[in-house]
C-alpha cells in the first residue's frame, strides 16, 4: 500500500497503482465457493462433464474471481491508502463485466487505476478505481470493473 496525504488523493485520478501478486485458482477453491454459494453447476465442480466443453475443463465462478478483488488488491504495492484511514468500505459497482472464463489451474491478477476521488463530506472520500483481472498467458482479461470504495479520514 502507498501511504499519501488525503488532500493528494486527487493527483493520482488517471493513473495506474499497479498490478497485483499473481494467484493460481485451483479446483479445490472452485469447489469451496460452490458450497459456499449453492452453485453447483457442472462447469465448476465436474472435471469428466466439463472436458466436453468448448473450454475443455472447469472454469471459475465468475463471483468466485470477482470475490478475490480484496485480497488481490491488498498485494497492489502502489494501491492508495490516505494517511490517517479510520477504515474502508465496499461502496458497490458502477461497471462490472465478465470477459473470459478462468480455467481450473489458470492465475489472475488484478491492475488497479484509479478512476476519481471526491469528498462526499467531511471526512468522507469515494474512490472509484478501474481494475482489470488478467489471466495469465491470455489476451482477454477475466474481468473488468469499476469498484466503489468509501474511505473514512
Amino acid at each position: 500500500m502507498k501511504v499519501v496525504e488525503v488532500a493528494s488523493l486527487t493527483d493520482y485520478v488517471g493513473k495506474e497503482l499497479g498490478a497485483s501478486d499473481w494467484f493460481q485458482i485451483n479446483q479445490d477453491r472452485i469447489d469451496a465457493f460452490a458450497d459456499a454459494t449453492l452453485d453447483h453447476q457442472f462447469i465448476h465442480v465436474d472435471p469428466d462433464q466439463a472436458k466436453n466443453t468448448p473450454f475443455g475443463t472447469t472454469i471459475a465462478h465468475g463471483y468466485l474471481t470477482l470475490s478475490l478483488l480484496p485480497y488481490l488488491q491488498a498485494s497492489i504495492d502502489g494501491f492508495l491508502m490516505p494517511k490517517g484511514m479510520k477504515m474502508a468500505m465496499n461502496y458497490g459497482f458502477d461497471k462490472l463485466r465478465f470477459m473470459a472464463p478462468v480455467k481450473q489451474g489458470k492465475r489472475v491478477r488484478a491492475v488497479a487505476t484509479l478512476l476519481d476521488a471526491t469528498e462526499k463530506r467531511e471526512g468522507q472520500w469515494l474512490l472509484k478505481f478501474a481494475f482489470t483481472v488478467e489471466i495469465e498467458g491470455e489476451d482477454k482479461p477475466a474481468l473488468v470493473a469499476e469498484w466503489l470504495l468509501m474511505y473514512f479520514v
